[in-house]
């Protein structure tokens, strides 16, 4: 999908922090940045658990990134950044470190700075998939020996296929309207997961556990459906990585068919925990 899950969703309503002298800054980099939605539920997490740190957002444009990633890294109180659209691919040339996950999705969603006798270190990690798998189990759905189905093999979709697979689902179904796309995610997958059913999908899931929409279709109400619901088992779960829109097209197709559904706001709340754990915040 064009937009990160921790971009866009439902947040509760955020305190006001308390800014001072010890507060930890962390910053969100992207360019558009209006659509951003991560500041209000970050900072509102912040003020509940009375952590001095704030999220604030950076508009920066294509010509100025590396050198205002390179300069935020100077600011002693800088605890890291997340970065968005469309700079999550650029940033792993400049990262000293990456995570697994960072290093198998081949972008970056979040950014640790690190001080030491050497200068700051900067530690790349990508939660996209964690979050969404993590918002699945907090719900109470079952990931691990489940056959899945996913829509889309851009940015979410990898992020998403990886983390499923290393949480133990049988099999992982992919559709993408750019095949070689999909089809190079298949062997990623395989590559990295051996004892994984994983295999190129058609358009319309069929005896799937779940079906996961990872594209950009749902945040316009007039969009098509990634996917007909039509041949999906009983007891099959339809999920969203959309989150600026709550019941999408989709979920509202599920359920009219009977079938359980799952938010997209649900990633977004287990990112932002995830941020807060990465960067260290407490």
């Amino acid at each position: 999908m064009n937009r990160s899950a921790s971009e866009e969703g439902q947040v509760p309503p955020m305190a006001s922090p308390l800014i001072d002298g010890h507060t930890r800054v962390v910053g969100i980099l992207a360019d558009p940045i209006g659509h951003v939605r991560t500041p209000r539920a970050f900072n509102a997490l912040m003020a509940a658990e009375a952590i001095n740190a704030v999220l604030v957002p950076l508009h920066v444009g294509p010509q100025d990134f590396a050198v205002v990633v390179t300069a935020l890294a100077k600011i002693h109180s800088m605890a890291g950044l997340i970065v968005t659209i469309p700079y999550k691919e650029s940033m792993l040339a400049l990262c000293d470190e990456l995570t697994d996950a960072a290093r198998q999705v081949g972008a970056v969603n979040i950014l640790r700075f690190e001080a030491g006798s050497a200068g700051t270190r900067m530690v790349g990690g990508n939660l996209d998939g964690a979050g969404f798998v993590d918002g699945l189990l907090a719900q109470g759905h079952a990931v691990r020996d489940r056959r899945a189905y996913l829509a889309g093999a851009g940015g979410a979709g990898k992020a998403i296929a990886h983390a499923l697979a290393a949480h133990g689902v049988a099999a992982i179904g992919i559709h993408n309207r750019n095949a070689a796309r999909g089809e190079q995610l298949v062997a990623e997958l395989r590559r990295y997961y051996p004892q994984l059913d994983a295999h190129v999908a058609p358009a319309a899931p069929v005896n799937y556990d779940m079906a996961i929409n990872s594209t950009s279709l749902g945040l316009d109400p007039r969009d098509v459906l990634p996917f007909s619901v039509a041949g999906l088992p009983s007891h099959a779960l339809v999920a969203e990585a959309v989150m600026k829109v709550e019941l999408t097209p989709l979920l509202a197709a599920a359920q009219a068919h009977g079938l359980q559904v799952h938010f997209g706001r649900h990633m977004m709340q287990a990112q932002i925990v995830g941020m807060k754990q990465f960067l260290g915040l407490r």
